[in-house]
């Protein structure tokens, strides 16, 4: 690199310390806009009753708490025993299946939710999800 600064340089330079002109300050621009929020609620190890009291309990407080998405680790229930039990659906007690099954079926739930949608790889993949949350002031709990 070379440490001689041209002519047009220097010229540009003087140019721009005399022209008065405010410029925009970048590191601003965004400050007033809500950055987004996220919150993970991690299912693994909870029975089908106790994941849909703790789904149902988590996403009432983030709406309240104004959080715009979160992620429900429901885990991809191959470690799930349900194969040796004749009298359980093999899919549907499989918390991958029933949680997203269960909040839609919530029309509480579902006044609060904008979408639902399967998680990127690094957020868990099939073995999770991405709830994204209405603002506050769209729909009053």
């Amino acid at each position: 690199m070379s440490s001689k600064i041209s002519n047009k340089d220097k010229k540009d330079w003087e140019n721009f310390l005399n022209n008065h002109e405010k410029l925009p300050i970048k590191d601003s621009e965004g400050q007033n806009k809500q950055l987004a929020k996220s919150r993970t609620l991690d299912l693994h190890g909870f029975s089908l009753s106790n994941a849909n009291i703790a789904i149902e309990e988590f996403i009432n407080k983030a709406y309240k708490e104004k959080i715009n998405k979160l992620i429900i680790i429901t885990g991809k229930g191959i470690h799930s025993n349900n194969e040796k039990n004749p009298f359980v659906s093999k899919d549907l007690s499989i918390l991958k299946y029933s949680i997203p099954e269960f909040i839609s079926n919530n029309e509480n739930l579902m006044k609060i939710i904008n979408s639902i949608e399967e998680a990127k790889v690094e957020d868990g993949g099939g073995g999770a999800i991405y709830i994204y949350l209405k603002k506050t002031k769209e729909y009053k709990i």
